[in-house]
This record gives structure tokens, sequence and C-alpha cells, in this order.
């Protein structure tokens, strides 16, 4: 029912998942991220369970290839799931249960992985990758959007359109990035829109907000309030 992407960038160690799919709120159950981990997708079927099996597996060093199996050991049900992960040491593995509507399968290179089910064919996740490959230019979300739009423009889901969803970590417990467009027409299009008002209006912050290497943040009172009197914002803050 979905198809996704799940890279690891070693410039930036960053995880990442961008996922679309003919069905709502795909943000809230398929993608799962750890940060000096991996990035899991848990589709078809979702069983939610399964990306964090994934990821503390990897996290106790096993490759991902053995982590899926150890996941799925358990489930009644994994002829009907799809799971794809990468780790910290660019190695990726897939699962396609034998269940699983076709068109589904999955290719991967280096330190990416695209994995779809319920397809209109292959060319969706061969363009998905083939994009991913060829943008190495961009920086890792502008290149996952590039990615997801070649695989929709190449078939995308069979049965159409309704929700994607975009996360991306590096160094902290928490997103850097958390996109998702729960029911829209065009789920791409919108991702994309919210894409750009994260790079204008968030990304920014990042540097200074709590993280492990500064866990207050940038907290200089005159400072902040001199930065709201430039935009015009006539804002103090109590003392």
């Amino acid at each position: 029912m979905t198809w996704s992407i799940v890279c690891h960038d070693r410039a930036t160690d960053a995880f990442a998942v961008a996922v679309a799919t003919k069905a709502f709120a795909v943000g809230a159950s398929c993608p799962f991220l750890r940060s000096g981990v991996g990035a899991v997708s848990t589709q078809s079927f979702t069983n939610r369970y399964l990306g964090p099996a994934v990821l503390d597996a990897m996290a106790r060093g096993l490759p991902p290839d053995a982590a899926i199996e150890s996941a799925l050991a358990g489930d009644a049900g994994a002829g009907l799931r799809q799971v794809h992960a990468v780790d910290r040491h660019g190695r990726t593995a897939v699962w396609t249960g034998g269940n699983c509507v076709a068109w589904c399968g999955s290719v991967a290179a280096p330190g990416v992985s695209v994995a779809g089910n319920m397809l209109a064919g292959e060319p969706t996740i061969a363009a998905t990758l083939g994009a991913w490959q060829a943008r190495s230019d961009l920086p890792v979300p502008e290149r996952l959007m590039q990615a997801m739009e070649a695989g929709e423009a190449a078939g995308g889901d069979r049965r159409g359109r309704q929700s994607a969803a975009m996360k991306l970590t590096t160094t902290e417990d928490f997103a850097d990035l958390d996109l998702r467009v729960d029911d829209h027409e065009q789920p791409l299009a919108e991702l994309r829109r919210l894409l750009e008002i994260w790079r204008r209006e968030r990304a920014p912050g990042l540097p200074s907000a709590p993280r492990k290497a500064d866990p207050a943040g940038f907290i200089d009172l005159d400072a902040i309030e001199a930065y709201w009197m430039s935009h015009g914002l006539d804002l103090r803050f109590r003392r």
C-alpha cells in the first residue's frame, strides 16, 4: 500500500525516512528512526512493533538483515509485512512477505533502500532510487523530496494518493525534522510546501535549541529581544 525510502547520510550522520501511500496518516505508523542506530520503515498491513524491535536489535549490534529476521520471528503475520532498514554502517536489508500485494519489491544501494507494495509497478521504486543517487548535491531532506516525486511520477501507489511523511534525525533523541501530510489530494506537493517552511522557519533555529551539546540552548534574553525588535515584534521577557 506504500512506498518509502530509508537512508543514512555519512556526511551529516543523519538517518531519514520518506514515505507516501493511499491511506490515512502514513507518518503515524511507518517511519522509525534512532540517532546513531538506524532508520526503518514498516509497511504493508503495518505492524508498528516491528520498527522499534528492528532498531533495538541494530542497537545491540545486529546487522539489518538479522535485526529484521529477529523482529519478525514472533509475528504470525510476517507474510503480510514489508520492512526495510539501514544502519550506521550504510548496510541495508528488506523483507517483503510472500502475501504482499503486487507490485511489490525493493531496490538498494550503499546507505539507501527503497521498498514498496501495491504499487503501479517496479518503475516507482527504481525512479525513487535513481533520483536519490542523481542528486547527491542536495541536502538530505530536499534529496528525499526529489526521490519521492520521481517515484510518484513513475506510477506511485496503484490506488492513488492520500498521505506522505518525512522524518530525519541526527544527534538528538528526537527528530530534527518531522513532517506529516495526513490527508491531502496531492500529499507530496503539500509535503514539499511544508519542507520549504521548515527550511525557512525551523532549520535555522536548530543549532541554538536545547541539545545534548548544550542542554539549555541559547537563552540570552537581551539578544532574543533584539532579534524580535529587528523583526517588528514588540515583545519583552518578564524580569
